[in-house]
C-alpha cells in the first residue's frame, strides 16, 4: 500500500462539536476500510510530573501534543507500515503503559480539535472537515462526557472550560475553520454533509 492508495481525512471542530460522532458514522459505513486515529491519543507523556501538576496543564493548546510523533506515524501508514498508537488515560492525565497496534487501511480518519491548526497535519490530509456546533451545545456535551466517562467533577469541568478550553478555542480552533474543505453545521449527524463525505470516500475506494 502506498500514499496514493490511502485517503487521509481530518475531522476538526470545537470540544463537544460532534467530531467523534461524525467519525463513527464514517466507520460504520466503511468499517472494513477505515482506521480512526484521535489526536488526543498523542498528548505528551507526563510521567515526570505529579498528578497535581498534570491537573494544571493546558490540554487545549497545541504544545500539549506530541504532534511530531503523530506526523511520523501518519507517514509510516502512508508507506504501508504499521504503528503503535499511544493510549491516553484521562483519569490520571497521562499515557497508559499499553498502546494500540494500527494497520494501514484505504481510509484513515484523524480527529481532534487542533488538527487544522498545525500545518504539518494539514499538509498530510486529503480532505479537511470542520464540524461547526453552537457553543452552548458543545459545553453541555463536554460536561456530560467528562463527568460520566472521565471521572471529572462538574466544578473542574467548568473551571477548565473557562480558563483554557474557551480561550484556546477562540485562539486556535475557530480561526482554522478557514482551512476546511467541508464545514458541517449542526454536529456530526448532518445527513446531507455525511452523504457528501461518503460519496468522496466511495470514489476513492472505487479507484
Amino acid at each position: 500500500m502506498t500514499k496514493n492508495d490511502i485517503l487521509f481525512i481530518g475531522v476538526a471542530g470545537g470540544t463537544g462539536s460532534g467530531k467523534t460522532t461524525l467519525a463513527e458514522h464514517i466507520q460504520k459505513a466503511f468499517s472494513d476500510d477505515i482506521t480512526i486515529i484521535a489526536h488526543d491519543s498523542y498528548y505528551l507523556d507526563q510521567s515526570d510530573k505529579t498528578y497535581e501538576e498534570r491537573c494544571l496543564q493546558n490540554y487545549d493548546h497545541p504544545d500539549a501534543f506530541e504532534t511530531e510523533l503523530l506526523c511520523r506515524h501518519l507517514d509510516t501508514l502512508a508507506e504501508g507500515g504499521e504503528i503503535d498508537v499511544p493510549i491516553y488515560d484521562y483519569t490520571v492525565h497521562n499515557r497508559a503503559k499499553r498502546t494500540m497496534h494500527v494497520f494501514p487501511k484505504r481510509v484513515i480518519v484523524l480527529e481532534g480539535i487542533l488538527i487544522l491548526s498545525d500545518k504539518r497535519l494539514r499538509d498530510r490530509l486529503d480532505l479537511k472537515i470542520f464540524v461547526d456546533t453552537d457553543a452552548d451545545e458543545r459545553i453541555l456535551r463536554r460536561i456530560k462526557r467528562d463527568t460520566e466517562e472521565r471521572a471529572r467533577s462538574l466544578s473542574s469541568v467548568i473551571d477548565q472550560y473557562l480558563t483554557t478550553v474557551k480561550p484556546m478555542h477562540e485562539a486556535f480552533v475557530e480561526p482554522n475553520k478557514k482551512h476546511a474543505d467541508i464545514i458541517v453545521p449542526g454536529g456530526g449527524s448532518n445527513p446531507v454533509a455525511l452523504e457528501m463525505i461518503f460519496s468522496h470516500i466511495r470514489r476513492h475506494l472505487a479507484k
